[in-house]
């Protein structure tokens, strides 16, 4: 793991974005593919609240998102530092960064942040990407985007199924995983499904516990972070480029719990970036244990 992930003060690049309608998000992923059935469109919404200003925090009950100016022509970098986690001590983000790609407001004080809101760590994930294309979001219990799934299953009786049904070992965050199958057709993922849900093999007990995944937007964005160490994921959305982050379940139980209601939310400002742009930037402080 790179040594700059342990260092607060060091940003590492977790990859581009592309925002060709102008309007770049970041979002709860849990909710992206709930705007909808709230009003109108993420993007349009997007569109609505920037026509007078360079962003805005979006909420409609439990969707959150924030909606920002960005340029249309190029891909924007998106970087991060890390503090360690209180869960584990691994690295976790704690100030997520965005280039914009456009200008420091000629009438902004470049040493002051413009403040836009906050928003809590969504243990389903928080996703960045274009305003427009982010409406094609197929979230956790969508339909697949590609015809494939996954199957996965583990429990105490995983080794006696793998002797009966096989399947490949599966890297997980840098630990071995499950056993399973990756991108399978959606048939015969439904089938070896119902196969192990069935199998008992003369065991006590159900046998094995079972996973479908279908390969929704969000499915497959938590997959592309399974080899990256703060769980970043790419996929393609809309013709777009998307980065999905995935959290630590450990690390979002002792530091993020209860989010919004509870008060775990965090700052979400436009910064002047060093070479005169400007950066959507979201920090998360440094654990710090209560007495």
């Amino acid at each position: 793991m790179p040594e700059t992930f342990t260092d607060l003060g060091t940003f590492t690049d977790l990859g581009t974005v592309t925002a060709p309608s102008g309007l770049l998000v970041l979002g709860m992923a849990g909710w992206i593919d709930f705007w909808p059935e709230t009003g109108a469109p993420l993007g349009e919404r997007a569109r609505a609240a920037t026509a007078t200003a360079s962003g805005a925090h979006l909420r409609d009950g439990d969707c959150e998102a924030f909606a920002v100016r960005a340029a249309a022509d190029r891909p924007l970098r998106v970087r991060a530092t890390t503090s360690p986690s209180p869960f584990d001590e691994e690295p976790s983000i704690a100030t997520l960064e965005i280039e914009l790609g456009l200008p420091w407001p000629a009438d902004a004080d470049p040493a002051v942040p413009i403040p836009l809101g906050d928003l809590p760590v969504d243990r389903c994930g928080t996703v960045i990407g274009d305003a427009t294309a982010l409406e094609a979001w197929t979230g956790l219990h969508g339909e697949s985007v590609d015809g494939l799934a996954d199957v996965t299953y583990w429990g105490r009786h995983e080794d006696d199924a793998h002797a009966h049904f096989g399947g490949e070992r599966i890297f997980w965050h840098g630990v071995d995983g499950p056993h399973g199958w990756l991108d399978l057709p959606l048939a015969e993922a439904a089938a070896r499904t119902d196969e192990l849900t069935a199998w008992r093999g003369g065991l006590p007990g159900t046998g094995v516990a079972v996973g479908l995944d279908p390969h929704t937007d969000h499915y497959l964005a938590e997959r592309a972070g399974w080899d990256h160490p703060l769980r970043v994921g790419a996929v393609e959305v809309g013709g777009c480029a998307v980065l999905g982050i995935g959290w630590d379940q450990g690390d979002h139980a002792v530091r993020h719990h209860g989010e919004r209601g509870w008060g775990q939310v965090y700052p979400v400002t436009l910064e002047a970036a060093p070479d005169g742009g400007t950066v959507l930037r979201w920090s998360i402080p440094p654990y710090e244990e209560e007495d």
